[in-house]
């Protein structure tokens, strides 16, 4: 009984409490001060504004020239709505439902609280019974506001707070509520409240809730739905229609708003007879909310890696949590940079060629493109449907977004392969060399490269990779380039600096996809680096852009909740490489794509200007190519996800493994050459066209010493070649490889051979003797009798003496090789006929 007694004098309390606040909150705060609950009044501002509630994010993207939306995102499935977007049923239902007395009250309806405290004397509570709309719109307020904290411990502590049945909660939400009912009018206090109430689960608002549950607009509900949605606010979860379990529930609250509508003249007797008598089955139409990219209509990687890149979006906030929080409240309008045409073909292609229902081993598949001079991405495909659900077909869907990094939803990268060469290609450039020079493109063991960011000259172990078609000898840097020679690329490497060749990756935005550092051993010439294809494709921009370099940008603009336009991302381009030195990479890279060229097969041949490169790693386990034009640039990797099943090894839908990449990208980019075009590459310098070539010089017959001072002293290094057969001294050098007057480049590695002597004789003086001792000495001498020949010379007079060696060739005494051809003169008859029986 003392309880009872208590707690009715509480609410006696409260209530008086409140009425004076209604007339002059200032005087009930000064006159209640000893009370700790009453008090509350003193420490809050006078109202609360409605402010901004949570909606949804729209991702939209260019398709036929005009912006579609393809993605929504949102913390909660909410969109906002004016009031004569509500159907005048919906509007009059939540006063019958939840607050009778709205339009004759000013915030707090006493009558509520004191029918509310009769009825729950010994539990010092007020139930929800007396909360008119403005307090419960100041509770969800509150709740919202809470959902935004930054932590799931914040998040906890201020929903119980706001949701705590306790009089101290009902005072700051009565007080929040009369200034509300100060500073807002009755329709936008019923519209704010229609808007942020929740509807069971992720769905908030009259709008959202019409969609989910019944498939049409708020406008168009009618009566009997309209009670129905609004029975919902009571228990969202358990009254909602997402279930037939729980119609029962929902309808007898339906039929409580009904009757309460019917009392309060808002319907007529037959309204309210038809409106009971439905049931719920006939107009429920579930549309299940679609939040996230995995729901996306089109371009779902691309719709994660936007939703991945929220906190690097300055436009919304100065920092990466402030970002985050308002991209979680939502409204915006995001119009991206994806072509959803070229998009479009892009997932077809892969589907066609990379197919995501291949089971017998993990092939993935990945395009991405972009716009050279601005960094726009245009494409960004893969093979695999994306879903991050956890639900997806294990085969046919991954959550991995291939395309990026690691910290953007991708994987850890894929070998780069013989793409990387590109960046060789361009060091070499840089330090005065040209692509006529000569190299040599034979497998040989390697160990000594310079690398002066990890200490000078660095002794690797034997590092010999072979040739993929066994090339051999002097090559050109240009047509080393268009067919991708192992050896070529080693060569010049050596005459270059491994941590330059990183550092010009670098400078065309280059970087392992998992985030660790570029390697920068040996291996790393041929593209053991991991890399997104992203990357490659801004990389090989780079060089088609004339050497300017544009960071990826995925945002046009965006559009906030109020309309208002806060700007997009704008091109972060820098000038990486000179405008010559891209022009000089151009020219090879246009040879690999021109006839002859590992990427001929990528080229639409539709009168673009292309440049590229291809690549494939040492087990064929990933493929590449890159290529661009002066206005577009494109990456398209296929390789294994996991595993290592080679592609050179099987044929998936019909195509050879290695050569999927290739009819991906030649479906790729005739659309899009096609739709963004490109001009002629400019011409570079002659002096990247020559470099610094010199003439090998003749070192045959020099002693060893003499040779290996000659070649460092031109800048050529030495290779022992060892021994071989020939006419020079023995131990003298008998040839190079390669070959005397062969123009090479510093660096060049010379390999020399000596002589081991067993060619080697000094002509015999055969002058005087006959035709037939002469041709017993040569062949005494080591000379081939089918290699002597004779010329014969007339003599002048009839008794000179004939059948004798006259001349020699070549002379007595001269150095020549037991292989050469010998040619004797011997002396005939006036006539110039042999004399008789005159035989070798």
């Amino acid at each position: 009984m003392l309880s009872a007694i208590a707690g009715l004098l509480g609410f006696s309390v409260l209530a008086g409490v409140l009425v004076t606040a209604l007339v002059t909150p200032a005087l009930a705060v000064t006159s209640m001060t000893a009370n700790s609950s009453i008090g509350v009044f003193e420490a809050l501002p006078d109202y609360m504004e409605v402010g901004e509630l949570a909606q949804k994010n729209t991702l939209y993207g260019k398709l036929n020239g005009e912006y579609v939306p393809f993605a929504e995102i949102f913390k909660q499935n909410r969109e906002e709505v004016a009031w004569d977007q509500v159907s005048p049923f919906i509007k009059h239902a939540v006063v019958a439902g939840e607050d009778r007395r709205f339009y004759e009250h000013g915030g707090v309806d006493v009558q509520s609280i004191i029918r509310a405290a009769l009825g729950n004397l010994s539990s010092n509570e007020i139930g929800s019974g007396a909360s008119t709309l403005a307090m419960q719109l100041v509770k969800n307020i509150n709740i919202q506001n809470a959902l935004l904290l930054p932590t799931k411990e914040q998040r906890d502590a201020a929903i119980a707070a706001a949701q705590a049945q306790s009089l101290d909660r009902k005072l700051k939400e009565a007080k929040f509520a009369i200034g509300l009912e100060k500073n807002y009018t009755k329709n936008q206090i019923l519209l704010a409240y229609l808007n942020i109430a929740g509807f069971g689960g992720n769905t908030y608002g009259i709008e959202s809730a019409a969609q989910q549950y019944l498939s049409k607009s708020a406008a168009d509900v009618s009566l009997v739905e309209a009670a129905s949605l609004v029975a919902i606010v009571q228990l969202p979860n358990d009254q909602n229609l997402d279930d037939p379990k729980k119609y029962p529930a929902n309808k007898v609250r339906r039929d409580f708003i009904l009757k309460n509508m019917l009392d309060l003249k808002m319907i007529t007797q037959a309204q309210y007879d038809e409106a009971v008598a439905t049931p719920i089955e006939d107009y429920v139409k579930i549309t299940a909310p679609s939040s996230g990219c995995t729901y996306a209509s089109a371009a779902k990687t691309f719709c994660d890696y936007i939703r991945k890149s929220v906190k690097d979006l300055e436009m919304l906030g100065s920092t990466p949590d402030e970002r985050e929080a308002n991209w979680d409240r939502g409204g915006y309008k995001v119009y991206t940079t994806i072509d959803l045409d070229e998009q479009a073909n892009a997932e077809g292609q892969l589907e066609a060629y990379a197919p995501r229902a291949e089971n017998r081993f993990k092939l993935g598949g990945a395009v991405s493109s972009v716009q050279v001079g601005t960094g726009r991405i245009l494409v960004m495909a893969q093979n695999k449907s994306f879903d991050d659900t956890g639900n997806g077909d294990p085969v046919q869907t991954t959550a991995v977004n291939f395309n990026t990094d690691k910290a953007y939803g991708g994987s850890s990268g894929f070998p780069a392969a013989s793409t990387y060469k590109l960046f060789t290609l361009t060091d070499w450039l840089m330090n005065g060399h040209g692509l006529r020079e000569v190299v040599n493109a034979s497998p040989h063991d390697s160990r000594h490269f310079k690398a002066d960011c990890v200490g000078g000259y660095v002794y690797n172990p034997p590092y010999h990779p072979a040739n993929d078609a066994g090339e051999q000898g002097p090559w050109t840097v240009i047509r080393a380039t268009a067919r991708s020679v192992n050896g070529a690329f080693i060569s010049m490497a050596e005459q270059l600096d491994l941590c330059d060749i990183r550092d010009v990756a670098e400078s065309l935005g280059v970087h392992r996809a998992d985030g660790n550092p570029l390697k920068t051993d040996a291996s790393s010439i041929l593209g053991v680096n991991e890399v997104a294809p992203l990357t490659m494709a801004s990389a090989i921009a780079t060089i088609g852009g004339g050497g300017v370099y544009c960071a990826p940008i995925a945002i046009d603009k965006i559009v906030d909740a109020n309309g208002t336009d806060i700007g997009g991302q704008n091109s972060r381009c820098h000038q990486a490489i000179s405008a010559d030195i891209a022009a000089g990479a151009a020219y090879a890279l246009k040879a690999v794509m021109d006839g002859g060229g590992t990427g001929y097969a990528s080229n639409p041949r539709n009168g673009t200007p292309l440049i590229g490169k291809s690549g494939t790693d040492d087990q064929a386990w990933h493929t590449w190519v890159i290529s661009s034009s002066t206005k577009v640039a494109m990456a398209v990797w296929v390789g294994n996800i996991e595993g290592h099943q080679s592609l050179r090894r099987i044929n998936v839908a019909g195509t050879f493994g290695s050569l999927i990449r290739h009819r991906i990208g030649l479906g790729v980019l005739g659309p899009l050459t096609s739709e963004y075009g490109g001009s002629a590459f400019p011409s570079p310098p002659a002096n990247l066209l020559s470099g610094t070539t010199l003439e090998l010089p003749d070192l045959k017959g020099k002693t060893v010493e003499e040779a290996k001072a000659l070649l460092l002293s031109l800048g050529l290094n030495y290779a022992d070649g060892g021994t071989k057969a020939s006419d020079a001294p023995t131990g003298s050098v008998a040839e190079t490889d390669p070959a005397a007057g062969t123009k090479v480049s510093k660096g060049y590695q010379v390999t020399v051979f000596t002589s081991d002597g067993t060619l080697y004789v000094e002509m015999p003086d055969v002058i005087t003797k006959s035709l037939h001792q002469a041709n017993q000495d040569l062949v005494a001498a080591g000379f081939d009798s089918d290699k002597i020949s004779v010329e014969w010379q007339p003599t002048a007079n009839p008794g000179d003496p004939t059948c004798e060696v006259t001349a020699s060739n070549p002379s007595p005494g001269t150095p020549t090789s037991k292989t050469a051809a010998v040619t004797l003169t011997v002396s005939a008859l006036p006539d110039g006929s042999p004399p008789p029986g005159c035989m070798p």
